[in-house]
């Protein structure tokens, strides 16, 4: 069965195209380093600023297909399929973020549901009767992956009880010696963890230990008011850790807010080729509209030189199996190939937890989750499929689009890509997908900064956010809490925070009429 795109191209067969692993590698570490202090150019390799997985006559084609519209008359072609042949048109329900792309194999759906049960599995405290399930903590924050994803979907602050499973604060400090600099400026490191209390703040422990400490968080209101005078309230929230077990944070660790991002599209968002993320990067803001995106870098962890980032909220991680094995191993203490810590985030100041058992058992692997684990999660987390969109032909949807596209959204949250026809998994090949993100960092001004540095990012800068699947967060996690910590009660609010580079069309969007504003939040809820 031909994919949408190329139900779109009707092309020829192409020559093969280069390998995507080969287009991601880039520069000198020092170089790389460059583009962190903000150098004016960046001299990226030609495979990755040329979509050689196309001929020239289908590269226009692509190009033109993927350009955002200008006729809000009538949905795009093929609009309702937001992940291209992968789109999922299985009942908007609870389970809608849940589903496998529907364009695997009958042997690839054996393999999804395998990961899906390894995703939700309970670990345990090590020793423990259960094979090959036990390695937890020993100082931890979930017990699973699917605890801080629940429905594969989005994590929230918690809210009137102490349930803070979905999200936690990330601990980070600048570099102190010419080793640590070194160390950050190659992208062997993306900041550097408190002395005492690592990377992340653990709230939860094995039987025996002390948790870290607790994250405690305030409110304060902080009014706005449109043009035309209606007003609002939106929260403005301070973070910090008490109940802390083994002392103090240092006094230049930062702390910073996260929930768990929704799971959905992951492996599309994977499969854009890197000259599409490059061509729309403008760092030095030469077109002169106010944004300013740029490349996230990131280390990957079977690489020499850096390579793209992708995940994570600041772009820290450059493959799903990065991002998934760093979580394993810091959410949930569970060592595994890329990252081999048996005791998870713990430090040396914390020896009761390096002392204790771990859950490797050798006949499986040096690991207490070995590779066969790791590649089960991982194509589950990379074949999770986004919902087909609704009402994409509604009149009020329509015109929310309209004003969403002229009130300059589009320029951060790029509607559509053509993804490579090179992948790892055919089911990602050459899709006509709309995840309304263009994967860049951005500055969204000091009302959203945490001053966290990690990697390339600054402490105001962020991933745009996907948007595909987001008018559905309600239906499969049970809330309407958005943006990275969840200060948002829904997204006219996540709008409103909007400053930075997103000063504009934050401005544009209150300076519309309400009832034009409605449709833009309608037409929001129809991704």
């Amino acid at each position: 069965m031909p994919t949408k795109a190329d139900e779109i191209l009707k092309t020829e067969k192409t020559p093969a195209p280069i390998s995507l692993l080969t287009a991601a590698i880039v520069l000198s570490s020092t170089l790389m380093a460059a583009a962190q202090y903000g150098a004016p150019e960046l001299a990226w390799p030609k495979t990755m600023q040329e979509r050689g997985d196309l001929i020239p006559k289908d590269r226009k084609r692509v190009e033109r297909i993927a350009r955002p519209t200008t006729d809000f008359s009538k949905p795009e072609r093929f609009e309702t399929m937001s992940g291209g042949a992968a789109t999922s048109r299985k009942l908007p329900n609870q389970d809608a973020f849940s589903q496998s792309s529907a364009n695997l194999s009958f042997e690839e759906e054996e393999t999804f549901k395998l990961g899906n049960a390894l995703f939700r599995k309970m670990w345990v405290s090590s020793p423990s009767s259960t094979d090959a399930s036990d390695g937890l903590g020993p100082l931890f924050n979930a017990r699973s992956c699917q605890s801080c994803h629940l429905k594969d979907g989005r994590g929230h602050p918690p809210e009137h009880s102490t349930d803070a499973t979905s999200m936690f604060l990330r601990l980070a400090r600048g570099p102190a010696t010419d080793e640590e600099r070194a160390a950050i400026e190659n992208f062997l490191a993306p900041n550097m963890p408190d002395p005492v209390y690592g990377g992340q703040l653990q709230d939860k422990a094995i039987p025996g230990l002390r948790a870290e400490g607790k994250m405690v968080i305030s409110y304060q209101d902080q009014p706005f008011t449109f043009p035309d005078g209606t007003e609002v309230t939106l929260r403005k929230p301070s973070y910090s850790a008490a109940d802390l077990n083994y002392g103090p944070l240092a006094a230049d660790t930062t702390v910073s807010p996260r929930v768990a991002n929704p799971m959905i599209g992951m492996g599309l968002l994977q499969a854009i080729h890197p000259a599409d993320l490059i061509a729309n990067a403008d760092p030095n803001d030469e077109d002169g509209d106010g944004i300013s995106g740029r490349v996230g870098l990131a280390r990957g962890t079977r690489l020499d030189n850096p390579v793209i980032g992708r995940f994570g909220w600041k772009a820290q991680n450059a493959s799903i199996r990065e991002q998934g094995s760093e979580a394993f191993a810091g959410d949930i203490g569970i060592s595994n190939p890329l990252v081999p810590r048996h005791a998870g985030d713990c430090t040396e100041a914390e020896v009761e937890c390096l002392e204790a058992p771990n859950g490797v058992q050798e006949r499986l692997g040096d690991t207490e989750a070995p590779d066969p684990v790791m590649e089960l999660v991982t194509f589950y987390s990379e074949n999770l499929a986004v919902p087909a969109r609704r009402d994409v032909g509604d009149p009020e949807v329509l015109r929310g689009k309209e004003m969403f596209y002229t009130s300059g959204c589009v320029a951060c949250h790029t509607p559509k890509f053509v993804t490579s026809r090179k992948t790892g998994n055919d089911a990602h090949a050459f899709q006509l997908i709309w995840p309304y993100s263009d994967m860049l960092l951005h500055d969204m001004g000091e009302d959203l900064a945490d001053g966290q540095v990690v990697g390339v990012a600054s402490g105001s800068e962020w991933r745009t956010a996907p948007l595909w699947g987001i008018g559905l967060t309600e239906t499969v996690s049970g809330h309407t809490f958005f943006l990275h910590d969840g200060r948002a009660r829904n997204l006219e609010e996540a709008i409103l925070w909007h400053g930075g580079e997103a000063t504009a069309s934050r401005d544009a969007y209150a300076a519309l009429d309400k009832k034009d504003r409605d449709a833009l939040i309608r037409f929001l809820n129809s991704l």
